[in-house]
């Protein structure tokens, strides 16, 4: 919307209301992505996101409660037949790296670039080894006859812990490419949400994991 002036009889001058858009001004830059509400890091898309992953999730726990109900017996068993080393190994290996990413996350605030992309490397190195785990458990467990045809308990497992899988490994590609812009410059000390965004989606992956650990591998 503009004013344009319009000249009319007598010579008077009046400014007339046009609806017509105001073009663009070249090389104008894009309005930035929405950031999270005050308080909260980040995007406020990963909000909604890592909201809508515990929704996902909630409703894979509604099927973990729901088998157990009516299968007490084999969930009572089931952990005992997995391999808690695993288990355990993922866990230390999940909430080490989230708290890397924090060290990094404190970097960025002190304007540390280079300590932050050492512990952003740190963090994308350490979970790397959660899906080198979880292939090393899924082995032990088919040489141990834990499969598919194993149980109800044994498929409620792998249906909740693939799904995690997936999670994790969109975390770790998060990681990688934060890294990446990190290194270019992208991020500073008055602007990284991106990297907040990050950590944040990893801290939930953390927290459905230690839930996975505490249904399935110590208290089922």
């Amino acid at each position: 919307m503009q004013f344009i002036a319009r000249r009319g009889a007598g010579g008077h001058t009046g400014a007339v209301m046009s609806t017509r858009p105001t073009a663009p001004v070249p090389g104008a830059a894009a309005p930035p992505s929405m950031p999270a509400p005050a308080g909260l890091p980040g995007y406020r898309a990963m909000w909604v996101g890592t909201s809508l992953e515990y929704v996902e999730f909630a409703v894979f726990f509604c099927v973990y409660f729901t088998a157990r109900w009516f299968h007490p017996q084999d969930f009572q068993t089931g952990a005992a037949r997995l391999w808690t080393l695993g288990g355990l190994l993922v866990t230390v290996v999940m909430v080490s790296s989230g708290w890397l990413l924090t060290r990094m996350l404190a970097a960025m605030h002190s304007g540390q670039r280079r300590a932050a992309q050492g512990w952003l490397l740190a963090a994308l190195l350490l979970g790397g080894c959660y899906p080198l785990l979880k292939l090393l458990e899924w082995r032990w467990n088919l040489a141990h006859g834990i499969h598919a045809g194993a149980g109800i308990f044994v498929v409620v497992y792998y249906y909740l812990t693939i799904n995690h899988f997936v999670h994790a490994c969109w975390g770790l590609l998060g990681m990688g490419w934060g890294l990446l812009r990190l290194q270019l410059g992208a991020y500073s000390r008055d602007d990284h949400r991106g990297l907040e965004a990050l950590a944040t989606y990893w801290h939930a992956t953390d927290l459905v994991w230690l839930m996975i650990f505490a249904l399935f591998y110590a208290f089922a």
